[in-house]
């Protein structure tokens, strides 16, 4: 029997945000015949205009048998998540489908239909810091592709949601059906949900500022001790002050950006070089192999030895 998809759209909603989904889950039909049946809704049905301009056909909400809600996002997410509608037909199909999802800023909306209380969620990068604020109650992990908690999965930004789509087709057709579907779309298969969006650490703040020129400072030594009284040394700031100014800047403490630091310099040589694991950690600063293990697999939910094999594949 066909899985029912009910993707919800909103005026201004993210165009790939719809259409990378819709058509992974498109493509999954062609491979496991009859595997879903797609349905894009909107509060008033008809044509719903996206930020790009472009406009799709929607039907009204009504209600539409739903094994998965996905709700996208989009520069009208946070309209959409204060409209009683959009709310209404969100909660009333998320208490009946199997499985609900958003992509990019649609966690929004699943915040605003109190969805996400109490849960792990991720969104796009640049919106994770309003969502925490605005929803103290939802535990944001601003780093990851995607997140799931239980029946709920939430996503990144844009194209993670291809990414998510995979998982979910991985979930009820297999992994070869997942497999044949990313090669079709030419896309990698997967990205783990646990995988950092990207390096965001540098970008936060314009050169110069003080918690840059700090990760500036350990990106040149993350096999050196950097601890918060060195890297307030660098930005010129007592450590206190140091402490205080960079979770403000950037959202993470010192310890937790040092260690964004290493996973990155690590899975870089991890996934491209050859060179022996023991001796990856001891060069971006795990020391211990162990440690870095265990840091890889809180972050990327794989150990190294893992994703080096998986990129050997792809």
């Amino acid at each position: 029997m066909s899985r029912a998809v009910v993707f919800v759209v909103f005026d201004r909603f993210q165009i790939l945000d719809l259409t990378g989904p819709l058509a992974a889950f498109e493509v999954a039909s062609r491979f496991a015949p009859d595997a879903y049946r797609l349905t894009v809704a909107s509060a008033g049905g008809g044509l719903v205009r996206s930020s790009s301009g472009l406009a799709v056909l929607s039907e009204p909400f009504a209600d539409q048998p739903c094994d998965t809600l996905a709700v996208v996002g989009g520069a009208g997410a946070l309209d959409a998540g204060r409209d009683a509608a959009v709310r209404a037909f969100v909660l009333g199909r998320a208490g009946a489908a199997r499985r609900t999802v958003s992509i990019c800023s649609g966690s929004a909306i699943l915040a605003f239909a109190g969805l996400l209380d109490g849960r792990r969620a991720t969104t796009h990068w640049r919106r994770a810091r309003a969502l925490q604020r605005l929803f103290p109650g939802v535990k944001v992990e601003p780093d990851r592709i995607f997140v799931k908690d239980g029946p709920v999965w939430t996503s990144a930004g844009i194209t993670a949601g291809i990414d998510l789509a995979l998982a979910l087709i991985e979930e009820d057709l297999g992994v070869e059906v997942a497999a044949a579907c990313a090669r079709e779309l030419v896309v990698y298969h997967r990205r783990p949900g646990g995988q950092s969006q990207f390096s965001t650490l540098i970008e936060l703040k314009p050169s110069g500022d003080p918690s840059a020129k700090a990760l500036a400072f350990a990106r040149e030594r993350l096999h050196e001790s950097l601890g918060v009284e060195r890297l307030a040394a660098a930005a010129g700031l007592s450590p206190r002050q140091f402490a205080r100014r960079f979770l403000a800047e950037t959202g993470q403490t010192p310890a937790k950006a040092i260690e964004q630091l290493r996973l990155e310099a690590a899975r870089s040589e991890v996934e491209t070089g050859r060179a022996p694991i023991d001796q990856i950690a001891r060069r971006t600063g795990f020391r211990d192999p162990e440690r870095m293990r265990r840091a890889f697999i809180r972050s990327f939910g794989q150990p190294p030895q893992a994703l080096r094999r998986m990129a050997r594949a792809g």
